[in-house]
């Protein structure tokens, strides 16, 4: 386990686990019996042409960032303000909370997990986390690099800083549709990308190898062939690309004033390294940003301890509040949809014993913005405490689920989510959406209206 917390809740029971297992391969034998449809032939929204995921791993609350509620619960100072149907905190949000006109608010968000990893396994895939399938399981953002990478040097699919989580990437899409995953860490950005131990002679070294390397692979990838062997291979390629090159290192390096602004921290920077991969307009279609810490079990309003609200919202604030600025200014925020979530919900109404809350699957919320979405509004609303969806808010008139905001997605970017592979190792068909050939998820076409 990843996560750091000895809540109860961590803790999986064989009974639980079985359970799990059984449900999956349950749905799993569901899938396989389908037909076999590549696609219906929907109708996309294409407003976007790259998205950035800000995973707020470890579960959010969603009282205390996107769904607050007036109750003792509250901090002091948490301020909250009506900004016509969008609800913040002017202590956490003081930024957001000064562009809630570009703000969709998901209200009514429900997941199918409680447990992080699979949780997050979820997000991330919009799959179940069925122990049989995870290497026919894509990443979403390697299936949006599939249908809309290749169209310059940089990765179509960069995580920043995901190195906190169990991270999926391409499994059976290949080398070229894999995560590039470099940690952002410090004020200097990426400094790896042109080495120079050798002065002038550091770049005729440094390809003088890789040659020697693609040499020394060549059987290995191709008597017999190897698709293993191939997908490391090309991943490595597109990575000996990106060196020696000023334009594509100045993407993953900034200065101390763009540092400071979006606040010195590793989400921030993630945020300036995704700000530039978006305006050089060079590959790049989607870009996941981990912001990790969620898991507020206890104390999560004392600045003494770590992680705290204060913190967590604030880094959220300034880093998307920057962020959103700089895109408006070279004009790429409206075509770049921006996704805030995590894997699951958080306890309502008053806080535990502790401090904090614990695990909650019934109700979460998610942020929407940029891309064509239709800013100042609220979709959907919870009970008076935060615990049970009590108004889905759109036209299916249910719960919206992860399958939904990844059709969602896909259709911002001209993507058709009832979209099915059948190239897998198991001859396994792999939908883009589970169901959605058949309408069970779709796109929350409210979020664009």
């Amino acid at each position: 386990m990843v996560y750091g917390c000895q809540s109860p809740e961590h803790r999986i029971s064989r009974r639980r686990l079985l359970f799990g297992a059984a449900s999956s391969a349950f749905l799993a034998a569901a899938r396989r019996a389908d037909a076999d449809v590549t696609s219906t032939g929907v109708t996309m929204r294409n407003t976007a042409r790259a998205c950035i995921f800000i995973n707020m791993a470890g579960a959010p609350s969603q009282l205390d960032t996107f769904d607050p509620k007036d109750g003792p619960w509250n901090p002091s100072d948490a301020n909250l303000q009506q900004h016509g149907k969008i609800v913040l905190s002017q202590t956490m949000f003081p930024n957001l909370s000064n562009i809630t006109n570009d703000l969709c608010v998901l209200r009514s968000v429900k997941s199918w997990e409680a447990a992080h990893d699979r949780g997050q396994f979820y997000t991330q895939t919009t799959h179940p986390a069925n122990p049989a399938f995870v290497a026919e399981t894509p990443n979403i953002g390697s299936v949006v690099a599939l249908e809309k990478g290749g169209s310059g040097r940089v990765p179509p699919f960069m995580a920043l800083n995901a190195g906190g989580i169990v991270f999926q990437g391409a499994k059976f899409l290949g080398g070229l549709d894999e995560p590039f995953t470099p940690s952002i860490n410090d004020g200097s950005g990426l400094t790896t990308l042109q080495l120079s131990g050798f002065g002038s002679n550091s770049q005729p070294r440094f390809q003088q190898r890789y040659n020697l390397l693609a040499a020394l692979d060549t059987n290995l990838r191709s008597n017999p062939y190897d698709p293993i062997m191939a997908s490391h291979a090309a991943y490595y390629t597109a990575a000996q690309q990106l060196m020696y090159d000023p334009a594509i290192a100045s993407i993953f390096q900034f200065n101390t004033s763009d540092d400071t602004r979006y606040g010195a921290t590793p989400f921030g920077r993630s945020c300036i390294v995704a700000r530039n991969a978006i305006q050089a307009k060079n590959g790049t279609v989607f870009v996941t940003l981990l912001l990790n810490g969620w898991d507020t079990h206890q104390s999560m309003f004392d600045r003494r301890y770590a992680p705290n609200m204060y913190t967590l919202n604030g880094d959220l604030d300034r880093g998307l509040g920057n962020l959103v600025a700089d895109l408006k200014q070279s004009g790429d925020f409206s075509q770049t949809l921006i996704v805030v979530m995590g894997e699951f919900g958080r306890t309502p109404g008053d806080l535990n014993p502790r401090g904090g809350r614990d695990h909650h699957q019934d109700a979460q919320s998610a942020l929407l913005l940029g891309g064509g979405v239709r800013g100042g509004k609220a979709i959907g609303a919870t009970d008076s405490q935060g615990d049970q969806i009590i108004d889905p808010g759109w036209s299916q008139n249910r719960v919206i689920f992860m399958e939904d905001i990844a059709a969602t997605i896909y259709s911002a970017l001209g993507i058709d989510w009832t979209k099915a592979l059948t190239n897998t190792p198991s001859g396994r068909k792999f939908e883009y959406v589970p169901f959605g050939s058949v309408g069970t998820y779709v796109p929350v076409e409210e979020v664009f209206e």
